[in-house]
């Protein structure tokens, strides 16, 4: 059998030991995935979110999906004041990590390298920064690998000065919260992932239907 670790009760344990006020690097794959990660992480830490996706296509999907993230920030009543930085647009940086792995499909190696990328990002503008923690929120949402993304997030963490944070937004409801808060907020949700090659894979699946 194997062992699955609960990430949501060492999230707890971490937020039952923190002093107040601590800061957060917060990777957001999208508006929709974080408006609960940001209405329920920003009753405890001083949150600044982290724009970078060059995985998602084409930039008019990029651009698109920043609006929305603002308008999530917007609309969320936080214990602190929730700050964004929208990092460049370089897809040549996803293609070249993923290529190899491109026809693998979803929840795939394609995917896992994806996370790496966008997670290993987080920790170095984090260091540059001096945040205290970093976190993503990819673990909302059922199509992701909570298990991968804490994985590389303690992978990471070791080659870093910043602390990971442990999580699976899915816990406690999460991706049903963030339904509710996309349609309270009036939020643009995509129906694929972010990549060309999701993209491509969800238009198969529609025309399945």
């Amino acid at each position: 059998m194997i062992f699955m670790e609960n990430y949501q009760k060492i999230l707890d344990k971490t937020i039952e030991n923190l002093n107040g006020g601590e800061t957060l690097l917060l990777h957001s794959c999208c508006g929709p995935c974080s408006s609960y990660v940001l209405e329920y992480l920003s009753q405890y830490f001083k949150i600044t979110i982290l724009f970078y996706n060059p995985n998602i296509s084409p930039q008019s999907e990029f651009d698109k999906r920043v609006v929305e993230q603002k308008k999530v920030i917007e609309n969320t009543k936080a214990k602190y004041p929730i700050d964004i930085i929208v990092d460049k647009y370089d897809p040549d940086e996803f293609y070249k990590r993923v290529e190899p792995y491109k026809d693998l499909g979803e929840k795939s190696r394609r995917c896992y390298e994806c996370y790496d990328l966008r997670i290993d990002r987080t920790f170095d503008i984090a260091d540059e920064m001096g945040f205290d923690f970093i976190t993503t929120t990819l673990s909302v949402s059922p199509h992701k690998n909570s298990q991968w993304i804490n994985e590389i997030g303690e992978k990471l963490e070791q080659t870093h000065k910043t602390k990971f944070l442990h999580s699976d937004f899915k816990k406690k409801n999460g991706y049903k919260r963030s339904i509710e808060l996309s349609k309270e907020f009036d939020l643009y949700r995509q129906d694929y992932c972010g990549c060309v090659y999701s993209k491509k894979e969800a238009e198969q699946r529609h025309n399945n239907d």
